[in-house]
């Protein structure tokens, strides 16, 4: 079973920068879609953004366009989301999720077959 370990997430002041990072278990899964999704208290967990598997497309949310970037390293199974300009709303849980098959984008959870833990960001105001 592919397991994802998230890691970096923290509590950072608006304006702030976190880098977040998602490591697989096993290469199986080095070339397929990967995305990132948040769940802030009392609200439905969200995408956020999606790298494709070659890494050359990738899709953001309206809200984090600009700020946010994904990437990956598939040599090292893991991706990554830079998150700069940081605001109070994107406080939230983030979790990272793979794709089995696929590696085309896909926004919707529906899409994803592997989900990490979950790492928690806080921006203070």
């Amino acid at each position: 079973q592919v397991q994802l370990v998230e890691s970096g997430g923290g509590l950072v002041q608006a304006g702030g920068s976190l880098r977040l990072s998602c490591a697989a278990s096993e290469g199986t899964i080095s070339s397929r879609a990967k995305g990132w999704f948040r769940q802030a208290p009392g609200k439905a967990r969200e995408f956020v953004a999606a790298v494709s598997g070659g890494g050359a497309s990738t899709s953001y949310i309206d809200s984090v366009k600009g700020r946010f970037t994904i990437s990956r390293d598939n040599a090292k199974n893991t991706v990554y989301l830079q998150m700069n300009s940081l605001k109070p709303e994107d406080t939230a849980v983030y979790y990272c999720a793979a794709r089995k098959t696929f590696s085309s984008i896909s926004e919707s959870m529906g899409g994803y077959d592997y989900w990490g833990q979950g790492t928690q960001v806080t921006v203070s105001s």
